[in-house]
């Protein structure tokens, strides 16, 4: 299914064969396909670029498909390689994490931090951690896949 080049976040990069490869939805999902493209948010003289999510309902373009700046996307990786690592020796906690200290860790981004913590507001928290450590248990070959094929490119980019 081709990507719309006509709406307003313009693709320069696209996967339009997402759905085979979106994890354990691969198949079956609409998620139909990513790119990298100009942000439909872009003022005249200042252009971004945005990463998008393009959903498909069967029928039409989704409105729920996803549309965020590359440094958000980055952030996110980010935040999901601290969560897994914490999760790699999170059994040495009984809950999971250390109650008098939820703070995991502070990654330095931009001269401040970015504040990594289990989200002790959560009510459910003490229930939510051991779901959400399943979850990534169970996704581990999933995540470690595409986690390793980072490292390989962010290795040939010299990083």
């Amino acid at each position: 299914m081709k990507i719309p080049t006509t709406l307003k976040h313009k693709p320069v990069i696209v996967s339009e064969n997402y759905e085979n490869v979106d994890g354990r939805y691969a198949y079956d999902t609409d998620a139909k396909g990513l790119s990298l493209g100009l942000a439909q948010w872009n003022d005249r003289g200042k252009v971004e670029i945005s990463a998008k999510v393009w959903r498909h309902t069967g029928e039409k373009w989704s409105r729920q498909s996803e549309e965020m700046p590359l440094h958000r996307v980055l952030d996110l990786a980010i935040l999901v390689c601290r969560a897994k690592l914490h999760f790699q020796e999170a059994y040495r906690y009984e809950k999971l994490y250390n109650p008098e200290k939820p703070v995991i860790d502070r990654v330095g981004l931009q001269g401040d931090a970015m504040t990594v913590a289990v989200c002790t507001d959560n009510e459910k928290i003490d229930e939510d951690i051991k779901l959400f450590s399943q979850a990534l248990s169970n996704d581990d070959e999933l995540l470690g896949e595409r986690l390793h094929t980072l490292a390989r490119i962010l290795e040939e980019m010299g990083y």
